[in-house]
């Protein structure tokens, strides 16, 4: 049993089983770093992008930012992509804390000791799933 028609309530978009599943257009938005990896960003929506800084980021090192986020809270679930920019070749990016107002991630840097240090401008796709304890 499938919904023939998409149903969208709250920027959320439901559809039947070959549809796509996912926040309705407005629902984001898109921030770029400013100063280095590790500069405090601001985007106050469900979902959206962030683009980082390009300073380098050396090979089995890590950078940790802030996203303020109004629409966060401490029960959610926070997901993060690389979507690309990437040019190290072994970029991960991970959501370390969540809390009231924002979330963390952290970009880091796999490569091996020598190896290519990161200098792409990444940009980060991220979600906001709502959760509730009951």
């Amino acid at each position: 049993m499938y919904v023939e028609e998409a149903i969208t309530s709250g920027g959320f978009k439901t559809g039947n089983v070959n549809a796509s599943l996912g926040f309705v257009t407005g629902a984001g938005g898109a921030v770029t770093q400013v100063t280095d990896r590790i500069t405090t960003v601001v985007l106050n929506a469900v979902c959206g992008a962030i683009t980082t800084h390009t300073a380098s980021l050396a090979a089995e090192a890590s950078a940790e930012f802030q996203v303020t986020n109004s629409v966060v809270a401490v029960t959610d679930c926070v997901i993060a992509s690389i979507r690309s920019g990437a040019n190290g070749g072994n970029t991960d990016v991970t959501v370390s804390t969540v809390a009231a107002g924002s979330f963390k991630l952290r970009v880091s840097n796999n490569n091996a000791a020598a190896g290519t240090a990161e200098t792409g401008a990444l940009i980060i796709n991220f979600a906001i799933i709502k959760v509730v304890a009951a």
